[in-house]
């Protein structure tokens, strides 16, 4: 349980990815730097899968936001392409460094690339944590539109269930565009007696290349709203980033107001988008102790 659900208020974290290149990694570092005035509940390291090594990506981020920044950090690990011994290595080097949260899932598998065998699905990586290392939290991905592999929304549930009753205390779902695709999968999650807090993600569009990318290879519903919006400013690129982030803050308020666990902020490494964000909707969200490491 997440401690903005002990206290009763709504915690607001941020997603980053590391960097390909060492201009790349500065600007993230400067990124961190101007989010940690922000007070985020934590922020979440993404890794890439088979590009790079973890320990020298996400473990070496999270170290920055935990011990330089004082943020709370979550680090992602990706169950396809990780050996036990791997994830056992990478667990060491997390708790050296005082970070003991990991958000675990399947992780996209890389076209030509086959998986490893040792971790299937993210419930057996989940599993194997718990063995391993029982004081790890353990967060793990939900998609409020079922996940691309699942027969319908049903068999998706049952999936989650289990990876929650492996050891998942915190979900966090990947990207949506209308929020009662969210509220109709909380509420299946409800019947299926799954308890663990929910943290909606939420991705501003702010660019026309971030909005075509997205249409091609996203699975979500894109509501008319949302494609109107994409249409209309498509060639105006200050408009659209405006109305891409007002679009976000809408969604925000509404999540925020239905009483949502969390936000969870896909920030795509902007640390403006961000700031705009929070100018907008901080007063919303309750001051709450961040989440322990």
């Amino acid at each position: 349980m997440t401690d903005s659900q002990r206290g009763g208020g709504t915690s607001l974290s941020f997603e980053v990815f590391p960097a390909n290149t060492q201009v790349g990694t500065k600007k993230l570092i400067q990124t961190l730097n101007e989010l940690q005035d922000l007070q985020p509940h934590f922020i979440s390291v993404t890794c890439s899968n088979n590009k790079a090594n973890i320990e020298e990506t996400t473990v070496k981020i999270a170290d920055y936001v935990t011990n330089t920044l004082r943020i709370p950090t979550i680090a992602h690990l990706p169950a396809a392409y990780l050996s036990k011994q791997q994830v056992s290595t990478i667990l060491g080097q997390l708790e050296k460094l005082g970070i003991r949260h990991v958000l675990a899932l399947r992780g996209d598998i890389v076209e030509g690339i086959p998986p490893k065998r040792d971790f299937s699905y993210a419930s057996d990586l989940v599993t194997f944590i718990q063995e391993q290392a029982p004081y790890f939290d353990i967060s793990g991905a939900c998609y409020p539109e079922i996940h691309p592999d699942s027969d319908n929304r049903i068999s998706d549930i049952k999936h989650l269930r289990k990876k929650v009753e492996a050891g998942c205390s915190q979900l966090i779902t990947q990207l949506f565009f209308d929020n009662e695709q969210f509220y109709q999968f909380k509420e299946g999650c409800s019947l299926a007696e799954i308890d663990a807090p929910i943290l909606a993600g939420i991705m501003p569009i702010i660019n026309r290349k971030q909005a075509l990318r997205l249409i091609k290879v996203s699975s979500s519903q894109l509501p008319k709203k949302f494609l109107a919006i994409l249409e209309k400013y498509e060639h105006n690129p200050v408009a659209l980033r405006d109305a891409g982030l007002a679009y976000a803050i809408d969604q925000i308020v509404d999540l925020v107001t239905q009483g949502v666990a969390g936000i969870h902020l896909y920030t795509m490494n902007q640390s403006d988008t961000a700031r705009q964000i929070h100018q907008a909707t901080k007063s919303l969200f309750q001051t709450t102790e961040r989440l322990g490491v």
